[in-house]
């Protein structure tokens, strides 16, 4: 019988610190992740978008990820992206699950970025600033910290008053955020600096970070939007979750085509899990994520997992 988890049940069953250790192993053993399909729909002027994800593992679980992504959404009250999940037995090729895809990717994408920062932050990183006041947003920081213990957590957003809503919300979990108001000011601070917003132009410098920083890139998925300028990248160890952000991800085109990095210099999160982050502490890192069909597997796997043992309670 099909499982189905709406948005509480996923929740219900996990957070996003339970997900890394998952992940960790999931991007060491590895799977079949065929490229993405991703279509746009309607004008450019509107970037709304579909995107499809399969993955296999050899004598284990399948499962495909259908999204949607309508910018304007949030004008109208409603979510940006929406989406299901389908879990599917590799033995028989039956439904096992349907999870909502807008928790399962809320959850995944925070602990893959966490995971990301446990590799590449600096081990005495105690600053970090959040760019971004979207959904994501307060699970990026719950990741974060599950990775270090961050004495300070800024929050920027281009709208203040969402940003002091975030704030507030997480102010009454008794962590240690408070709002920024100048954004150059924080990054030039900050040891970690998480984006995740739907931005089409640079919101953070290079010249601004420091040498040790660590820049955590998530709301890219497309040519046209850039959360990060060039110089950004310049003697950094750049890593991704998946080859397909050097198609996707907007600022990750400009150093490749300038030179600035080298296609064979960008290293795969997988190979960081392997081999590790060579002189983490001392040297800037960026991750940048447009989403992995590894991860989404290695989750839905986990959350079903999960449920089945409270089933059977």
């Amino acid at each position: 019988m099909l499982t189905r988890l709406d948005f509480d049940s996923v929740h219900a069953h996990a957070a996003v610190a339970d997900l890394i250790a998952p992940l960790r192993h999931a991007f060491v053993e590895g799977m079949n992740a065929p490229a993405r399909n991703h279509y746009e729909l309607g004008t450019p002027r509107s970037a709304n978008s579909l995107l499809v994800m399969p993955g296999w593992r050899e004598g284990g679980h399948l499962g495909v990820k259908i999204v949607t992504v309508f910018p304007d959404n949030e004008k109208r009250g409603l979510c940006s992206v929406n989406g299901e999940y389908l879990l599917i037995s590799g033995n028989t090729g039956e439904p096992l699950a349907l999870l909502d895809g807008r928790a399962l990717t809320l959850l995944r994408t925070a602990a893959v970025s966490a995971l990301a920062a446990d590799l590449l932050a600096a081990p005495h990183a105690d600053n970090l600033l959040m760019v971004g006041t979207g959904a994501l947003a307060a699970y990026l920081i719950e990741g974060h910290l599950s990775v270090r213990r961050f004495k300070s957590i800024g929050v920027w957003g281009r709208t203040p008053a969402k940003a002091l809503r975030l704030v507030n919300r997480l102010l009454g979990k008794d962590l240690p955020v408070h709002l920024v108001p100048h954004l150059e000011t924080a990054a030039r601070e900050a040891d970690v600096i998480c984006c995740a917003t739907m931005a089409t132009s640079p919101l953070i410098e290079g010249r601004w970070l420091q040498q040790h920083t660590h820049l955590n890139l998530i709301g890219s998925f497309r040519p046209s939007m850039r959360e990060a300028d060039a110089a950004c990248f310049r003697d950094s160890l750049v890593a991704v979750d998946t080859l397909d952000a050097l198609e996707e991800s907007g600022e990750l085109m400009e150093p490749l085509q300038s030179g600035l990095v080298r296609r064979d210099q960008i290293v795969q999160l997988r190979d960081l899990v392997v081999n590790g982050a060579p002189a983490a502490a001392s040297r800037k890192s960026v991750f940048k994520s447009v989403g992995s069909a590894l991860a989404d597997l290695s989750a839905a796997e986990w959350i079903y997992q999960r449920c089945s043992e409270a089933s059977a309670r």
